[in-house]
Protein backbone atom coordinates (compact mmCIF):
# COMPACT_ATOMS: atom_id res chain seq x y z
CA UNK A 1 0.00 0.00 0.00
CA UNK A 2 1.68 3.47 -0.94
CA UNK A 3 1.39 5.98 1.72
CA UNK A 4 0.20 9.29 0.84
CA UNK A 5 1.52 13.14 2.22
CA UNK A 6 -1.31 15.54 2.99
CA UNK A 7 -2.41 18.52 -0.35
CA UNK A 8 -0.85 21.06 0.70
CA UNK A 9 -3.47 22.74 -0.89
CA UNK A 10 -6.18 21.78 1.84
CA UNK A 11 -6.72 24.44 4.71
CA UNK A 12 -6.17 23.41 8.09
CA UNK A 13 -9.35 22.14 9.05
CA UNK A 14 -9.36 19.81 5.74
CA UNK A 15 -6.34 18.62 6.62
CA UNK A 16 -7.48 17.47 9.98
CA UNK A 17 -10.44 15.96 8.80
CA UNK A 18 -9.08 13.97 6.08
CA UNK A 19 -6.37 12.41 8.67
CA UNK A 20 -9.19 11.73 11.02
CA UNK A 21 -11.91 10.48 8.23
CA UNK A 22 -8.82 8.25 7.09
CA UNK A 23 -7.93 7.13 10.90
CA UNK A 24 -11.35 5.59 11.22
CA UNK A 25 -10.94 3.99 8.31
CA UNK A 26 -8.20 1.97 9.23
CA UNK A 27 -8.93 -1.74 9.81
CA UNK A 28 -13.05 -0.95 8.52
CA UNK A 29 -14.28 -4.34 6.95
CA UNK A 30 -16.19 -3.71 3.91
CA UNK A 31 -19.44 -1.82 4.45
CA UNK A 32 -18.11 0.01 6.86
CA UNK A 33 -20.26 3.58 6.92
CA UNK A 34 -18.92 6.74 8.45
CA UNK A 35 -20.91 10.15 8.26
CA UNK A 36 -19.12 13.54 7.61
CA UNK A 37 -20.69 17.03 8.96
CA UNK A 38 -19.29 19.77 6.59
CA UNK A 39 -21.33 23.41 6.55
CA UNK A 40 -22.44 24.73 3.01
CA UNK A 41 -19.47 26.76 2.00
CA UNK A 42 -16.91 24.22 3.89
CA UNK A 43 -15.27 22.77 1.09
CA UNK A 44 -17.42 20.17 -0.08
CA UNK A 45 -16.16 19.10 -3.28
CA UNK A 46 -12.31 19.87 -2.79
CA UNK A 47 -12.57 16.82 0.27
CA UNK A 48 -14.25 14.83 -2.27
CA UNK A 49 -11.37 14.87 -4.53
CA UNK A 50 -8.87 14.44 -1.83
CA UNK A 51 -10.52 11.91 -0.41
CA UNK A 52 -10.94 9.85 -3.30
CA UNK A 53 -7.07 10.94 -4.44
CA UNK A 54 -5.98 9.60 -1.05
CA UNK A 55 -7.82 6.49 -1.21
CA UNK A 56 -6.90 5.43 -4.81
CA UNK A 57 -3.03 6.43 -4.15
CA UNK A 58 -3.14 4.50 -0.91
CA UNK A 59 -4.94 1.24 -2.79
CA UNK A 60 -5.31 1.04 -5.86
CA UNK A 61 -9.06 0.55 -5.60
CA UNK A 62 -11.46 2.74 -7.42
CA UNK A 63 -13.90 5.29 -6.25
CA UNK A 64 -17.91 5.99 -6.85
CA UNK A 65 -19.18 9.73 -5.99
CA UNK A 66 -22.92 9.97 -5.92
CA UNK A 67 -25.08 12.79 -6.25
CA UNK A 68 -28.38 13.56 -6.65
CA UNK A 69 -28.33 15.90 -9.47
CA UNK A 70 -26.35 16.40 -13.01
CA UNK A 71 -25.38 19.88 -12.07
CA UNK A 72 -23.13 18.57 -8.92
CA UNK A 73 -21.93 15.72 -11.12
CA UNK A 74 -20.13 18.03 -13.57
CA UNK A 75 -18.87 20.10 -10.67
CA UNK A 76 -17.91 17.38 -8.74
CA UNK A 77 -15.84 15.85 -12.10
CA UNK A 78 -14.50 18.74 -13.10
CA UNK A 79 -12.96 19.21 -9.31
CA UNK A 80 -11.47 15.73 -9.69
CA UNK A 81 -9.80 16.34 -13.00
CA UNK A 82 -8.19 19.64 -11.50
CA UNK A 83 -6.97 17.12 -8.79
CA UNK A 84 -5.67 15.33 -11.53
CA UNK A 85 -7.66 12.28 -10.93
CA UNK A 86 -8.88 10.34 -14.17
CA UNK A 87 -12.97 10.08 -13.89
CA UNK A 88 -15.93 9.92 -15.81
CA UNK A 89 -19.27 11.00 -15.44
CA UNK A 90 -22.21 8.11 -15.82
CA UNK A 91 -25.18 9.93 -16.74
CA UNK A 92 -28.58 8.91 -19.21
CA UNK A 93 -26.29 9.10 -22.50
CA UNK A 94 -23.22 6.61 -21.37
CA UNK A 95 -23.31 3.28 -22.97
CA UNK A 96 -20.66 1.98 -22.62
CA UNK A 97 -17.76 2.27 -19.68
CA UNK A 98 -14.19 1.45 -19.95
CA UNK A 99 -13.45 0.27 -16.65
CA UNK A 100 -9.63 0.61 -17.28
CA UNK A 101 -9.13 3.90 -18.29
CA UNK A 102 -11.11 5.66 -15.01
CA UNK A 103 -10.00 5.92 -11.37
CA UNK A 104 -13.00 7.48 -9.95
CA UNK A 105 -16.74 7.37 -11.10
CA UNK A 106 -19.69 10.23 -10.62
CA UNK A 107 -23.13 9.30 -11.05
CA UNK A 108 -26.68 10.22 -9.84
CA UNK A 109 -28.60 6.89 -8.21
CA UNK A 110 -31.24 6.52 -10.57
CA UNK A 111 -28.47 6.19 -13.26
CA UNK A 112 -25.55 4.35 -11.79
CA UNK A 113 -28.52 1.72 -10.92
CA UNK A 114 -29.73 1.24 -14.14
CA UNK A 115 -26.05 0.43 -15.67
CA UNK A 116 -25.64 -1.37 -12.77
CA UNK A 117 -28.36 -3.92 -13.33
CA UNK A 118 -27.52 -3.76 -17.26
CA UNK A 119 -24.78 -5.50 -16.78
CA UNK A 120 -22.48 -2.19 -17.81
CA UNK A 121 -21.14 -0.94 -14.87
CA UNK A 122 -18.99 -3.97 -12.48
CA UNK A 123 -18.95 -2.81 -8.84
CA UNK A 124 -16.70 -5.22 -7.69
CA UNK A 125 -13.63 -2.84 -8.29
CA UNK A 126 -14.81 -0.17 -6.73
CA UNK A 127 -13.51 -0.05 -3.04
CA UNK A 128 -14.85 3.49 -1.48
CA UNK A 129 -18.51 5.04 -1.96
CA UNK A 130 -18.50 8.79 -1.57
CA UNK A 131 -21.71 9.85 -1.04
CA UNK A 132 -22.75 14.01 -1.31
CA UNK A 133 -25.70 15.11 0.05
CA UNK A 134 -26.43 12.06 2.50
CA UNK A 135 -29.43 13.04 4.43
CA UNK A 136 -31.66 11.90 0.90
CA UNK A 137 -31.75 7.99 2.29
CA UNK A 138 -32.35 7.58 -1.14
CA UNK A 139 -28.88 6.98 -1.96
CA UNK A 140 -28.99 3.47 0.53
CA UNK A 141 -30.84 1.58 -2.11
CA UNK A 142 -27.38 0.98 -3.82
CA UNK A 143 -25.74 -0.47 -0.83
CA UNK A 144 -26.34 -4.00 -1.42
CA UNK A 145 -24.62 -3.60 -5.04
CA UNK A 146 -21.21 -2.28 -3.08
CA UNK A 147 -21.05 -4.65 -0.19
CA UNK A 148 -17.38 -4.97 -0.44
CA UNK A 149 -16.59 -0.99 -0.35
CA UNK A 150 -16.48 1.54 2.55
CA UNK A 151 -18.69 4.00 2.63
CA UNK A 152 -18.32 7.88 3.56
CA UNK A 153 -21.30 9.91 3.44
CA UNK A 154 -20.92 13.89 3.51
CA UNK A 155 -23.98 16.05 4.53
CA UNK A 156 -24.30 19.45 5.90
CA UNK A 157 -27.04 18.16 8.33
CA UNK A 158 -26.82 14.85 9.92
CA UNK A 159 -30.44 14.63 10.50
CA UNK A 160 -32.12 12.21 7.89
CA UNK A 161 -34.84 13.17 5.32
CA UNK A 162 -37.06 10.29 5.70
CA UNK A 163 -38.02 10.69 9.82
CA UNK A 164 -38.32 6.52 9.28
CA UNK A 165 -35.27 6.02 8.96
CA UNK A 166 -32.35 7.32 11.13
CA UNK A 167 -29.01 8.36 9.85
CA UNK A 168 -27.75 6.08 12.72
CA UNK A 169 -28.98 3.30 11.22
CA UNK A 170 -27.25 3.55 8.06
CA UNK A 171 -24.11 5.27 9.62
CA UNK A 172 -21.72 3.32 12.45
CA UNK A 173 -19.89 6.61 13.16
CA UNK A 174 -20.21 10.58 13.06
CA UNK A 175 -17.02 12.89 12.30
CA UNK A 176 -18.16 16.26 12.48
CA UNK A 177 -16.16 18.95 10.47
CA UNK A 178 -15.24 22.82 11.49
CA UNK A 179 -18.06 25.14 12.47
CA UNK A 180 -19.74 28.00 10.89
CA UNK A 181 -18.59 30.32 13.71
CA UNK A 182 -15.42 28.92 13.05
CA UNK A 183 -15.56 29.40 9.00
CA UNK A 184 -17.06 33.29 9.61
CA UNK A 185 -13.96 33.96 12.17
CA UNK A 186 -11.22 32.22 9.63
CA UNK A 187 -13.03 34.30 6.80
CA UNK A 188 -13.96 31.10 4.77
CA UNK A 189 -17.77 32.01 4.88
CA UNK A 190 -19.48 35.41 5.52
CA UNK A 191 -20.38 36.52 8.63
CA UNK A 192 -24.61 37.18 8.85
CA UNK A 193 -26.25 40.28 9.67
CA UNK A 194 -30.29 38.89 10.27
CA UNK A 195 -33.14 40.40 10.13
CA UNK A 196 -36.26 38.53 11.33
CA UNK A 197 -39.84 39.60 11.14
CA UNK A 198 -42.49 37.75 13.55
CA UNK A 199 -44.87 36.32 11.37
CA UNK A 200 -47.94 34.85 12.19
CA UNK A 201 -48.03 31.38 10.34
CA UNK A 202 -50.87 29.92 12.71
CA UNK A 203 -52.83 29.15 9.15
CA UNK A 204 -50.00 27.41 7.54
CA UNK A 205 -50.32 22.77 7.76
CA UNK A 206 -47.85 20.40 8.00
CA UNK A 207 -48.25 18.05 5.42
CA UNK A 208 -47.77 14.33 5.41
CA UNK A 209 -43.47 14.89 5.04
CA UNK A 210 -43.65 17.16 8.22
CA UNK A 211 -42.90 20.55 6.32
CA UNK A 212 -45.21 22.98 6.10
CA UNK A 213 -47.72 22.18 2.69
CA UNK A 214 -47.61 24.46 -0.59
CA UNK A 215 -51.19 25.33 -0.43
CA UNK A 216 -51.25 26.75 3.13
CA UNK A 217 -48.01 28.45 2.15
CA UNK A 218 -49.55 30.04 -1.46
CA UNK A 219 -52.39 31.70 0.71
CA UNK A 220 -50.39 33.78 3.74
CA UNK A 221 -47.13 34.32 1.31
CA UNK A 222 -49.48 35.73 -1.60
CA UNK A 223 -51.76 38.23 -0.06
CA UNK A 224 -51.25 41.50 -0.14
CA UNK A 225 -50.20 41.88 3.17
CA UNK A 226 -47.40 39.33 2.92
CA UNK A 227 -45.84 40.83 -0.38
CA UNK A 228 -46.30 44.32 1.22
CA UNK A 229 -43.47 43.31 4.52
CA UNK A 230 -41.60 41.28 1.77
CA UNK A 231 -41.68 44.72 -0.42
CA UNK A 232 -40.58 46.53 2.77
CA UNK A 233 -38.31 43.89 4.29
CA UNK A 234 -35.90 44.17 0.94
CA UNK A 235 -36.58 47.63 0.50
CA UNK A 236 -34.96 48.40 4.11
CA UNK A 237 -32.12 46.06 4.20
CA UNK A 238 -31.14 44.90 0.56
CA UNK A 239 -32.37 47.53 -1.72
CA UNK A 240 -29.67 47.23 -4.92
CA UNK A 241 -28.17 44.32 -3.62
CA UNK A 242 -27.86 41.20 -5.45
CA UNK A 243 -30.80 39.10 -3.89
CA UNK A 244 -32.26 35.33 -3.78
CA UNK A 245 -35.28 34.47 -2.44
CA UNK A 246 -36.91 31.20 -1.24
CA UNK A 247 -40.44 30.57 -1.81
CA UNK A 248 -42.40 27.24 -0.96
CA UNK A 249 -44.66 27.69 -3.66
CA UNK A 250 -44.17 28.38 -7.64
CA UNK A 251 -47.59 30.65 -6.80
CA UNK A 252 -45.64 33.16 -4.88
CA UNK A 253 -42.76 33.05 -6.06
CA UNK A 254 -44.04 33.92 -9.64
CA UNK A 255 -46.55 36.59 -7.35
CA UNK A 256 -43.53 38.63 -5.69
CA UNK A 257 -41.99 38.14 -9.16
CA UNK A 258 -44.88 40.61 -10.43
CA UNK A 259 -45.14 42.58 -7.42
CA UNK A 260 -41.90 43.61 -7.33
CA UNK A 261 -41.45 43.59 -11.20
CA UNK A 262 -44.61 46.41 -10.83
CA UNK A 263 -42.36 48.54 -8.49
CA UNK A 264 -39.36 48.78 -11.08
CA UNK A 265 -37.34 46.72 -9.77
CA UNK A 266 -35.16 43.85 -12.33
CA UNK A 267 -36.30 40.61 -10.84
CA UNK A 268 -36.91 36.82 -12.31
CA UNK A 269 -38.46 33.89 -11.49
CA UNK A 270 -37.01 30.72 -11.42
CA UNK A 271 -38.59 27.00 -10.35
CA UNK A 272 -37.92 23.26 -11.87
CA UNK A 273 -40.46 23.63 -14.38
CA UNK A 274 -37.99 26.08 -16.00
CA UNK A 275 -36.35 24.74 -18.95
CA UNK A 276 -32.80 23.93 -19.02
CA UNK A 277 -32.18 26.91 -21.79
CA UNK A 278 -34.27 29.10 -19.60
CA UNK A 279 -32.50 28.41 -16.73
CA UNK A 280 -29.15 29.08 -17.99
CA UNK A 281 -29.73 32.58 -19.13
CA UNK A 282 -32.01 33.60 -15.69
CA UNK A 283 -28.57 32.28 -14.10
CA UNK A 284 -26.10 33.86 -16.53
CA UNK A 285 -28.21 37.43 -15.99
CA UNK A 286 -28.06 36.79 -11.89
CA UNK A 287 -24.47 36.45 -12.49
CA UNK A 288 -23.56 39.70 -14.66
CA UNK A 289 -26.24 41.97 -12.57
CA UNK A 290 -25.29 43.34 -9.50
CA UNK A 291 -28.89 44.50 -8.16
CA UNK A 292 -30.47 41.43 -9.36
CA UNK A 293 -33.53 40.22 -7.44
CA UNK A 294 -33.99 36.60 -8.43
CA UNK A 295 -37.22 34.39 -6.69
CA UNK A 296 -37.22 30.75 -6.65
CA UNK A 297 -38.53 27.65 -5.41
CA UNK A 298 -36.59 24.48 -4.28
CA UNK A 299 -34.51 24.16 -7.44
CA UNK A 300 -31.12 26.52 -5.34
CA UNK A 301 -30.98 24.92 -2.44
CA UNK A 302 -28.25 22.66 -3.58
CA UNK A 303 -26.00 22.38 -6.68
CA UNK A 304 -25.83 25.90 -7.35
CA UNK A 305 -22.86 28.68 -6.40
CA UNK A 306 -23.16 32.23 -6.86
CA UNK A 307 -20.98 33.74 -4.29
CA UNK A 308 -21.45 37.65 -5.25
CA UNK A 309 -25.08 37.34 -3.06
CA UNK A 310 -25.26 39.46 -0.98
CA UNK A 311 -28.86 38.95 0.26
CA UNK A 312 -31.05 35.73 1.09
CA UNK A 313 -34.95 36.35 1.50
CA UNK A 314 -36.02 33.19 3.52
CA UNK A 315 -40.06 34.25 2.49
CA UNK A 316 -41.34 30.99 3.77
CA UNK A 317 -41.41 28.90 6.88
CA UNK A 318 -40.03 25.66 6.91
CA UNK A 319 -39.43 22.97 10.07
CA UNK A 320 -36.40 21.39 8.02
CA UNK A 321 -33.24 21.90 9.46
CA UNK A 322 -31.90 20.90 6.53
CA UNK A 323 -33.54 23.30 4.28
CA UNK A 324 -32.97 26.05 6.55
CA UNK A 325 -29.12 25.62 6.62
CA UNK A 326 -29.13 24.92 2.40
CA UNK A 327 -31.05 28.04 1.48
CA UNK A 328 -29.14 30.24 4.02
CA UNK A 329 -25.65 28.78 3.03
CA UNK A 330 -26.55 29.87 -0.32
CA UNK A 331 -25.29 34.02 0.27
CA UNK A 332 -22.43 32.73 2.98
CA UNK A 333 -19.94 32.31 0.37
CA UNK A 334 -16.84 35.04 1.31
CA UNK A 335 -15.66 36.85 -1.28
CA UNK A 336 -12.31 39.47 -0.69
CA UNK A 337 -14.79 42.33 -1.29
CA UNK A 338 -17.93 40.42 0.76
CA UNK A 339 -16.96 39.33 4.39
CA UNK A 340 -20.60 39.99 5.35
CA UNK A 341 -24.28 39.02 3.79
CA UNK A 342 -27.82 39.62 4.96
CA UNK A 343 -30.45 37.11 5.80
CA UNK A 344 -34.26 38.55 6.18
CA UNK A 345 -36.19 36.14 8.01
CA UNK A 346 -40.10 36.42 7.39
CA UNK A 347 -40.96 31.99 8.10
CA UNK A 348 -40.04 32.69 12.09
CA UNK A 349 -37.24 30.27 10.83
CA UNK A 350 -34.55 31.72 13.06
CA UNK A 351 -37.14 31.52 16.12
CA UNK A 352 -37.40 27.71 15.36
CA UNK A 353 -33.61 26.60 14.78
CA UNK A 354 -31.57 29.82 16.46
CA UNK A 355 -29.31 32.21 14.37
CA UNK A 356 -27.59 30.11 11.40
CA UNK A 357 -23.73 30.83 12.54
CA UNK A 358 -24.63 29.25 16.06
CA UNK A 359 -23.37 26.33 17.54
CA UNK A 360 -25.77 23.13 16.44
CA UNK A 361 -24.87 19.92 18.54
CA UNK A 362 -24.66 17.55 15.70
CA UNK A 363 -23.75 14.55 17.81
CA UNK A 364 -26.70 14.99 19.65
CA UNK A 365 -29.00 15.32 16.29
CA UNK A 366 -27.33 12.48 14.70
CA UNK A 367 -27.36 10.04 17.94
CA UNK A 368 -31.23 11.11 18.97
CA UNK A 369 -32.86 12.14 15.45
CA UNK A 370 -36.38 11.78 17.66
CA UNK A 371 -35.38 13.49 20.50
CA UNK A 372 -34.96 16.29 18.33
CA UNK A 373 -37.58 16.38 16.00
CA UNK A 374 -39.99 16.21 19.07
CA UNK A 375 -39.07 19.10 20.69
CA UNK A 376 -38.97 20.91 17.59
CA UNK A 377 -42.25 20.34 17.35
CA UNK A 378 -43.23 20.90 20.64
CA UNK A 379 -41.50 24.10 20.53
CA UNK A 380 -43.39 24.90 16.73
CA UNK A 381 -47.07 24.01 18.48
CA UNK A 382 -46.10 25.68 21.78
CA UNK A 383 -48.77 28.83 22.62
CA UNK A 384 -50.25 29.06 19.28
CA UNK A 385 -54.04 28.50 18.06
CA UNK A 386 -54.04 26.88 14.32
CA UNK A 387 -56.33 28.61 12.29
CA UNK A 388 -57.58 27.32 9.05
CA UNK A 389 -56.33 28.44 6.07
CA UNK A 390 -59.79 29.41 4.20
CA UNK A 391 -60.49 31.73 7.42
CA UNK A 392 -57.21 33.37 6.98
CA UNK A 393 -57.65 34.16 3.47
CA UNK A 394 -60.52 35.95 4.49
CA UNK A 395 -58.71 38.73 5.68
CA UNK A 396 -55.73 39.23 3.10
CA UNK A 397 -54.56 43.14 3.85
CA UNK A 398 -53.46 42.49 7.39
CA UNK A 399 -50.22 40.19 9.64
CA UNK A 400 -52.41 40.99 13.02
CA UNK A 401 -54.97 38.43 13.08
CA UNK A 402 -54.31 37.47 17.26
CA UNK A 403 -54.69 40.23 19.89
CA UNK A 404 -53.88 38.57 23.72
CA UNK A 405 -55.67 40.53 26.07
CA UNK A 406 -54.36 39.34 28.83
CA UNK A 407 -50.97 40.16 27.99
CA UNK A 408 -51.67 43.44 26.73
CA UNK A 409 -53.43 44.38 30.41
CA UNK A 410 -50.52 43.03 32.37
CA UNK A 411 -47.89 45.23 29.82
CA UNK A 412 -50.94 48.47 30.38
CA UNK A 413 -50.32 47.63 34.16
CA UNK A 414 -46.33 47.57 34.14
CA UNK A 415 -46.50 51.08 32.32
CA UNK A 416 -48.89 52.20 34.67
CA UNK A 417 -52.31 52.89 31.55
CA UNK A 418 -55.29 52.80 32.20
CA UNK A 419 -56.90 49.90 31.08
CA UNK A 420 -59.06 51.27 28.64
CA UNK A 421 -55.73 51.48 26.83
CA UNK A 422 -56.45 47.92 25.61
CA UNK A 423 -59.60 48.19 24.78
CA UNK A 424 -58.25 51.05 21.92
CA UNK A 425 -55.72 48.27 21.48
CA UNK A 426 -57.90 45.81 20.58
CA UNK A 427 -60.33 48.30 18.16
CA UNK A 428 -57.12 49.26 16.39
CA UNK A 429 -56.67 45.82 15.79
CA UNK A 430 -59.82 44.26 14.24
CA UNK A 431 -60.15 47.49 12.60
CA UNK A 432 -56.82 46.02 10.83
CA UNK A 433 -58.65 42.96 10.04
CA UNK A 434 -61.67 44.70 8.38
Amino acid sequence: MKKDGMNATLYDYQQRDLAQLFKALEGAGPQHRLLYQLPTGGGKTVMFSEIARKFINETGRKVVILTHRLELCRQTSTTLRKAGIRNKVINSDTKKINETSFECYVAMVETLRNRIEDGKFDTSQTGLLIIDEAHHNSFSKLFSAFDHALVIGVTATPLSSDSAIAMHDIYQQLIIGEGIEALIKNGFLARPTTWRYDVEINSLEKGSGGDFTISTSDELYSSPAMLQLLMDAYQSHSKNKKTLIFNNGIFTSKNVCQFFSDAGYDIRHLDNTTTAAERENILQWFRKTSNAILTSVSILTTGFDEPTIRTVILNRATTSLTLFHQMIGRGSRSLPKKKTFTIIDLGNNTERFGPWEAKVDWQYIFDHPDEYTKKMNEQLSAGTHHMRSDLRSLFPDTLELSFDVQAAYRIALSEQKKPINVLHESIRQHALMC
